[in-house]
């Protein structure tokens, strides 16, 4: 198998380079070489894709059995590179998210969930992160795809992840906290379901699906009521060795005191849709999802192996500070 994967060196290509290698797949990749730690092994193309010359160079390298853009985020500039790889390559997998879908998070969501209007062609002028533009964005580069590969599109949209090398922030800010012991301010109930997924597994998912020559969309994510917010904290607390203790706060009264879900208190929401994402069709075609323990126990030995997260503006985002959060365990014990 040859693969061509745009990226690479961030977090879910690092997963799917790793992963391809085990295969015995035959890997190259293609980014500007901007990021420290770029994996060993596959051959390197370096260029830019908002660049022309670089794309018809990058063409040249081919052919490729499949390309596996796990970064593209800009409609006109995914159109730009699948019209570019249009005759290099034989299929196109894009890696988009829940968020194409119109009715998340308010409504639970299937592969046949109606998504958000995009244009293929867009390109908002900016390449900074906006959460309400994300899921339009996304959409926009699926159907530039479609356009430019029909039925030979494969599309992954993943819920959550997290695991090693994640740079959002969610996991690493858990551990970290938790790691450092003491009253932890925790969102209740404790029993709240959710289901991100490890990165290692949309990563095995994907080129399983590559290998069966699988198209059209999956929804990837752990299943529906197997995981709790508990759970993830107390997995946290287990592979961390920490002697932390959890405040549960009702829920309600933390939106009432302003803080902020998804982010200030990282995963949080209060809308149960948010985690009610069907994955029947992934896993009836072969999806399994390790456990949260996993995901922390090997989040938690990148980072205390030295693992630095890529910079990026959405870290910044997320965790409560210090001072906040002892002002809210203060009000509830």
């Amino acid at each position: 198998m040859r693969i061509l994967i745009l990226g690479g060196s961030w977090f879910v290509g690092r997963a799917v380079v790793a992963d391809a290698i085990g295969r015995g797949w035959e890997v190259t990749l293609f980014n500007r070489g901007r990021s420290a730690g770029a994996p060993e092994g596959p051959l390197h193309v370096r260029g830019d894709w908002e660049r022309a010359a670089d794309l018809a160079r990058l063409a040249a390298h081919g052919p490729w059995d499949v390309v596996v853009d796990v970064a593209g985020a800009v409609p006109a500039v995914v159109r730009n590179v699948a019209r570019a790889l249009a005759s290099a390559a034989e299929r196109y997998v894009f890696m988009s998210t829940i968020s194409v879908y119109r009715d998340w998070p308010y409504q639970p969501v299937d592969e046949s969930s109606p998504l958000w209007d995009g244009d293929p062609d867009l390109d908002p002028g900016t390449r900074r992160w906006d959460p309400d533009a994300y899921g339009p964005l996304k959409v926009g580069c699926e159907l530039a795809i479609r356009r430019e590969f029909g039925d030979r599109a494969l599309f992954i949209r993943p819920h959550v992840i997290l695991g090693p090398g994640e740079y959002v922030g969610r996991l690493p800010w858990w551990l970290n906290r938790i790691s450092r012991g003491g009253h932890v301010l925790a969102p209740a109930p404790p029993g709240r379901a959710i289901q991100p997924v490890d990165v290692r597994d949309v990563a095995r998912f994907t080129l399983d699906m590559i290998a069966t020559n699988a198209t059209g969309p999956f929804n990837v994510a752990a299943p529906i009521g197997r995981d709790t917010f508990g759970g993830l904290l107390h997995a946290c607390r287990e592979v961390t060795g920490s002697t932390a203790e959890f405040v549960w706060a009702d829920e309600a009264w933390l939106a009432q005191q302003g803080v902020r879900e998804w982010t200030e208190i990282p995963l949080w929401r209060t809308l149960p849709t948010a985690w009610a994402m069907n994955t029947d069709k992934a896993r009836q075609a072969g999806l399994t999802c390790r456990s949260l323990q996993e995901t922390a126990a090997a989040t938690w030995h990148w980072l205390q192996g030295g693992g630095v997260p890529v910079a990026h503006e959405r870290f910044a985002e997320h965790g409560i500070s210090v001072e906040r959060e002892a002002e809210l365990v203060a009000a509830c014990l």
